[in-house]
């Protein structure tokens, strides 16, 4: 995720990460169709292929991640308003210090948003 980050920048990049019991098994990198440093979509053809994709592994969308070019790993209002899978993590990679990306994961309802911890298993 870091790399697709660093790979897109200037602008946001974005994904989706399958697997199961909130442990993630793969990554799927999408195009940002905004093509924007402060804005991401992913096109509904793509997220069906992720969706077959998954369905055939017999995998779930674990969470849905984006990069913050320029900001802090934390959901701004736009992320928010946009957020279509409230029961999917929100994961964030920040390269505001592009040489010391941060990546955090969020849980965002209409009523909050909650910090996630996240734990890397190699």
């Amino acid at each position: 995720m870091v790399d697709h980050a660093r790979r897109e920048w200037p602008l946001e990049c974005c994904g989706i990460l399958s697997g199961n019991d909130k442990t993630v098994q793969k990554s799927f990198e999408l195009r940002n169709t905004e093509e924007s440093p402060v804005l991401y979509s992913m096109s509904a053809q793509d997220q069906m292929k992720v969706f077959e994709e998954m369905e055939k592994e017999s995998m779930k969308m674990v969470a849905i991640y984006h990069s913050h070019p320029h900001t802090i790993p934390f959901p701004s209002e736009i992320d928010v308003k946009l957020t279509f899978y409230p029961d999917v993590s929100s994961v964030i990679i920040s390269l505001k210090e592009k040489e010391n990306p941060v990546m955090k994961a969020f849980q965002i309802t209409k009523e909050a948003i909650y910090l996630e911890e996240i734990e890397v298993i190699s």
